[in-house]
């Protein structure tokens, strides 16, 4: 499995100059770019909330996986501009959104309510961008070890659930599929639920999006550091996997400013026109990357784009990825919403507002 992804990944990088973890930005990539609405083998459906736009994204088989780079499965979207506003409230409900979503993958994996689960917060708790599965773990409510020292009538409506935030290959020197692994062996867990943060290609989607998918994770293959691969296929059990993308890579937002700019996105045509005329660059595309010159007519490739775009950013700034300068906070209120959405989804006699006031 980690082959089929990281391969099919790259090779939609290629094509269409694009990195993203976001399974409904890899489909509107390539409806913006191809123009159909329909992609064979991917089907896309979308709920309207009160305060959230839920997007279900369903991959059937390899030709659509080959399509929109993410391997076969179910991949659920809750996005939510609220979602980097300090509401207490509007958090609430929507993390009683995710918690339903969760239910939904759970029973669409044959996880029984009694199984075990096992939530591993991946990242690196020293660094803040990278820390959301670490601090989700913090605010879990673990049941495994009092359910097995509990008498029956007492374990009504509780699951058992384990936790862990194996850190990172750099923290630990040990890959962090291998650290599963042992532990899934050890607790006989029937399930995964892993928590990690993702990169996106839109800045207007950091941390007001959690994605939810049934197809496991490649740690770190977001900002290009490609790590054993957590699945149903390396680990023998279902793999869910929950992140929010809270870094974007530099070069995306030159290239959508470029877009802007230029009014080549129809959506942002409005945007260009608010530039003020005095506004403008001229850049020779051919000079920056040694080709021959080419007729005014002829637009650059993705591809090119990309290219044109690193090799000038290069030298000033490598490969830099880029994080809401607000992260701290944003990532806190993640944090609630996030394991909020999972303990009430564990856990059927626990009342709603009783889990907040556990996170408060």
């Amino acid at each position: 499995m980690k082959e089929f992804v990281d391969h099919y990944q790259e090779e939609f990088h290629q094509k269409y100059g694009v990195r993203t973890d976001l399974a409904i930005e890899a489909h509107e990539v390539i409806v913006e770019k191809e123009g159909p609405p329909e992609i064979p083998g991917v089907i896309v459906n979308n709920e309207k909330t009160e305060h959230a736009l839920i997007s279900r994204v369903t991959v059937e088989n390899e030709i659509g996986a080959r399509m929109i780079g993410k391997a076969p499965g179910h991949y659920s979207t809750i996005e939510s501009p609220e979602l980097r506003q300090h509401n207490r409230e509007i958090h609430e409900q929507l993390g009683g959104l995710l918690a339903k979503e969760i239910q939904w993958f759970l029973e669409q994996n044959q996880v029984g309510a009694e199984d075990a689960i096992l939530v591993v917060g991946l990242g690196n708790w020293n660094a803040t961008p990278d820390a959301l599965g670490p601090k989700v773990v913090d605010e879990l409510m673990v049941t495994r070890h009092l359910l097995e020292l509990s008498p029956p009538e007492l374990r009504k409506g509780l699951r058992p659930i384990a936790a862990i935030a194996p850190g990172v290959l750099g923290l630990t020197g040990i890959e962090t599929g291998e650290i599963i692994r042992g532990i899934v062996n050890q607790i006989d867990a029937k399930a995964i639920i892993c928590v990690d943060a993702l990169a996106s290609r839109s800045v207007s989607r950091l941390c007001s999006t959690i994605q939810i998918s049934d197809t496991g994770i490649n740690p770190g293959s977001g900002v290009g550091n490609k790590r054993m691969a957590i699945n149903r296929d390396t680990l023998g059990i279902p793999v869910l996997a929950i992140g929010v993308p809270t870094v974007v890579h530099a070069t995306t937002i030159v290239s959508d400013a470029m877009d802007i700019l230029a009014g080549s996105n129809p959506a942002q045509a409005q945007r260009a026109a608010d530039v003020p005329q005095r506004t403008s660059f001229n850049l020779d595309p051919q000079a920056i990357m040694g080709t021959q010159p080419q007729s005014s007519a002829q637009l650059l490739t993705p591809q090119q784009k990309q290219q044109m775009i690193s090799k000038v950013l290069e030298p000033y700034i490598g490969s830099m990825i880029v994080t809401p300068k607000d992260i701290d906070e944003l990532i806190s209120d993640l944090t609630n919403v996030i394991a909020g959405g999972l303990n009430s989804a564990f856990h059927d006699e626990v009342d709603y507002t009783e889990i907040f006031q556990y996170l408060s």
